[in-house]
């Protein structure tokens, strides 16, 4: 049975076991490496201990650090701790910090870059601007000095040059989500390049792309939850949660619906972190209102008019995973014809330019009315629809594989496709229109 957590309510050695177990599983730090800490009320410091797996890390192996520095726990601190306490000493609004070492934001560090966080819209909002700290041996105080002096310019993320990052926020979950999205846009990047050019977004761009959404739509005046509806919104966490640990979805990012009947439909919320996800969160939509009191995603439009549009379409789901982004950062034509199961799965796979999932805008649409059940936004997202949730999150996991296959294999060769009369034998066997 799949269990809800509302993470804000867990004791700090709870939560700081369950992200660094996300931060693990999902190959962002190693059995050694990494350290998150937060910092409660009373100005005592939690932290991970130095030296203990953190592929098996218990909530009994949190240390605490009082604020009188007495110490408290059965470990060392993490050698790492003086940097972050200076950061709490710098800045009393960050109250949690997560460090690693994650692959890509280290390649950015042993080349003594920062990452461009416009390669999606959202990732500027979530980031800020990136500090950059110069090298120091790692647990001392001059490195703690070098971090301390990039926090106090006001950075919430910093690049620690040969090592790898720094990032704080205003709870873990914060902290997390700011950490997980840096992350994301430096391995969009580095795939980009490997099929072609990576393209930015322009801040116009962002601020266009941040102002076009509409206003909310209008409250229903009461709603009801029969047992069918129940069941969607747990089938909805599931799906949402299994694509937080594939790497399929972020934090930040990634919006999944399904039809109730006719025009309604049940919808992620904004501004909740997806791996913390509840069935209580999920937006019903019915009649073109929205449950009281709740915000769903601010792509709820676009679920809306493709509902009423097409009444073949009873899931939908829209993510940014870091294979398939990299074509719509690169650019690239996504060529589905690799493997006959990517080509049955998703056919031909159409490039929309970014904007076209603006309201009023009818190019995704016009794209859908094709039959073909997945595209990429530029510089956005991928857009995956089906009849029911598991199919389309099936279509999800063939798609980004496929991504992760071409990308590899650019290294070795050109790709040679599918032919087109291998095409129309599929057609003809699977029976696709």
């Amino acid at each position: 049975m799949t269990s809800f957590l509302d993470t804000k309510l867990m004791h700090p050695r709870d939560q700081i076991t369950l992200i660094i177990s996300r931060i693990y599983k999902r190959g962002m730090t190693t059995t050694s490496g990494g350290n998150v800490s937060m910092i409660d009320d009373n100005g005592d410091i939690w932290v991970t201990p130095a030296g203990v797996d953190k592929g098996s890390l218990q909530p009994s192996d949190i240390m605490c650090v009082t604020r009188e520095g007495k110490i408290i726990g059965p470990h060392k601190p993490s050698s790492e701790y003086p940097f972050h306490r200076a950061i709490y000493e710098s800045r009393p609004d960050i109250k949690a910090v997560v460090h690693a070492h994650p692959p890509a934001l280290v390649s950015f560090s042993i080349v003594r870059r920062i990452p461009n966080t416009n390669v999606i819209s959202q990732a500027r909002h979530i980031c800020g601007p990136i500090g950059y700290a110069p090298y120091e041996v790692p647990g001392s105080k001059a490195l703690g000095e070098n971090i301390g002096k990039e926090f106090d310019k006001g950075f919430m993320a910093v690049i620690m040059e040969n090592h790898g990052t720094v990032v704080g926020g205003s709870d873990l979950e914060d902290a997390f989500q700011r950490f997980e999205t840096l992350e994301f846009c430096a391995r969009s990047i580095l795939f980009s390049k490997a099929i072609g050019l990576t393209n930015y977004l322009s801040d116009a761009q962002i601020s266009e792309y941040e102002s076009q959404f509409p206003a909310l739509l209008p409250e229903m005046d009461q709603v009801e939850h029969p047992s069918e509806e129940r069941e969607k919104r747990t089938d909805i966490c599931r799906i949402v949660h299994r694509a937080c640990d594939q790497g399929l979805m972020i934090s930040s990012y990634g919006t999944v619906s399904v039809r109730l009947q006719g025009g309604d439909f049940l919808i992620t919320p904004t501004n909740v972190p997806r791996w913390d996800l509840q069935p209580s969160d999920i937006v019903q939509i019915r009649d073109g209102h929205r449950e009281k009191g709740k915000i769903p995603s601010r792509s709820v439009w676009l679920h809306q008019e493709i509902y009423n549009q097409f009444p073949n379409i009873n899931s939908i789901i829209l993510t940014q995973s870091p294979y398939l982004m990299a074509f719509g950062i690169a650019r690239q034509t996504f060529d589905v014809r690799t493997i006959p199961e990517s080509w049955i799965f998703l056919q031909d796979v159409p490039l929309m330019p970014f904007g076209s999932h603006f309201k009023g805008r009818t190019e995704i649409q016009a794209a859908l009315s094709k039959g073909r059940p997945a595209l990429l936004i530029e510089n956005d997202s991928v857009l995956i629809t089906g009849d029911k949730l598991l199919q389309t999150f099936d279509r999800l996991e063939v798609a980004e594989f496929s991504a992760t296959s071409l990308i590899m294999g650019a290294s070795i060769g050109e790709l040679v496709p599918i032919s087109d009369d291998q095409v129309e034998d599929l057609r003809r066997v699977f029976l696709i229109k």
